[in-house]
């Protein structure tokens, strides 16, 4: 009988491992065409993997816990029939570059089978503890246990399951944290840079290795922009108008007026890449981190649509749904850190981007009016910025007309009507 080989998949721009989370299928199980064989967490999206092929499963080449590379062998199925592959890529590529929102599942890579690591387990405690959880990674069904547990301050390796399969769940960590801590002998707890933690990390060191990056910031007065909110969300039938969505478009028209900042440079060719449409970022907070879903083509949306996409991508990081495909594509970004209760930020540029704009809070700040001294809605803008796409005169005149639009938003939408 002929045995085929289905490998770990191209799971999306940049990716180039994942983790084994859960098999849903033992040696022996027989499987059908598109079955779900497999659930992996790559660094932005927790994935179920089904199978081109129809047969009977030979062999699990990774087991549960295991980082396994983009390329390396997955399963093996004996006999049965095998699905149109490339087609199903191309299909798969046709969504990602679309942004459909389907399930992120691609077959075929292109790369050479490589051979598979284990991820290093931190344990903390006493010695017997440590060998029960070196000879193998601990496991973990979902990235909502995994944070639930990394912001609990828990070390993964010692955390004790009751069901009897070595899966980490809620329940194990709910009784984890209910349960008083011994710190290790150091006093130091160790948490494993992994996931989309370590993604992170990465790319804003990145980000500061390679950016010779500047920041601008200006208070502004928003007591009209909280307004006009107010009076679009209720002339707008049927959508919610954010202050994050005003705020979106007043600086998608001013990037009509300063283009040299929706640019990246490519360093290699010395060259800098200026894009004719904005993948407007939108960075937000999860239960997985940090996250920057992008809305493609975000220049030409007028504020009803935008109002629209930044809801469904809301919803979709709430829930922890953002397919990959939906986090690539960004070209400037914006971040609507007053949520946190801060004034200010010097963000980091979210490479290979060359600039990103703040809003603090907004708060009753006294402000002077036509010489008067009154009371006011007030928030700080911020604009990080690379040096090399402009200097700080362009970058300047980009802070000054957003804030203006801020204090004249009206005025502002009314010019692109």
């Amino acid at each position: 009988m002929s045995m085929q080989v289905f490998l770990l998949p191209d799971l999306g721009e940049g990716l180039t491992e994942a983790e084994i989370v859960e098999w849903k299928v033992k040696p022996g199980d027989t499987v059908t065409i598109d079955q779900v064989v497999v659930e992996v967490e790559t660094a932005k999206a927790s994935v179920e993997v089904p199978c081109p092929f129809e047969g009977v499963v030979g062999e699990l080449h990774a087991a549960e816990g295991t980082s396994l590379a983009v390329g390396a062998p997955l399963i093996s199925i004996t006999g049965g029939a095998v699905a149109d592959v490339p087609a199903a890529h191309e299909r798969y590529r046709e969504e990602e570059r679309a942004g459909s929102g389907n399930v992120l599942i691609g077959y075929g890579t292109g790369h050479g089978p490589t051979g598979r690591r284990k991820r290093a387990s931190h344990v903390s405690g006493n010695s017997t503890q440590a060998t029960n959880f070196r000879s193998h990674a601990p496991k973990v069904l979902s990235p909502i246990v995994r944070s639930m547990a990394l912001q609990g301050g828990l070390d993964l390796a010692t955390i004790a399951t009751a069901g009897g399969h070595g899966v980490i769940t809620r329940a194990d960590v709910e009784r984890a944290l209910a349960t008083p801590v011994t710190p290790s002998r150091e006093g130091v707890t160790r948490i494993p840079i992994t996931g989309i933690r370590k993604t992170i990390a990465d790319k804003l060191s990145r980000s500061r290795a390679e950016i010779p990056e500047a920041t601008v910031w200006v208070d502004v007065d928003a007591t009209a922009l909280m307004q006009a909110r107010r009076d679009l969300d209720a002339s707008i039938d049927g959508v919610k108008v954010t202050l994050l969505a005003v705020l979106a478009k007043l600086t998608m028209i001013a990037l009509a007026k300063f283009p040299e900042l929706n640019s990246t440079v490519d360093t290699a060719a010395g060259e800098i890449l200026r894009y004719e449409n904005v993948g407007l970022g939108i960075a937000a907070q999860t239960d997985r981190g940090l996250m920057v879903p992008v809305v493609p083509r975000a220049d030409k949306a007028d504020l009803k649509e935008l109002a629209e996409r930044l809801a469904e991508l809301t919803e979709l990081a709430r829930t922890g749904s953002l397919p990959a495909a939906r986090l690539s594509g960004g070209t400037f970004t914006l971040n609507n850190y007053g949520v946190f209760g801060v004034d200010g930020s010097a963000a980091i540029i979210n490479h290979p981007e060359a600039a990103i704009l703040g809003i603090g809070r907004i708060i009753d700040r006294p402000w002077v009016v036509d010489g008067q001294l009154a009371v006011r809605k007030v928030a700080q803008l911020s604009l990080a910025f690379d040096h090399r796409v402009c200097d700080g005169g362009v970058a300047g005149g980009f802070l000054r007309t957003v804030a203006d639009f801020v204090e004249n938003p009206v005025v502002a939408l009314g010019s692109v009507r």
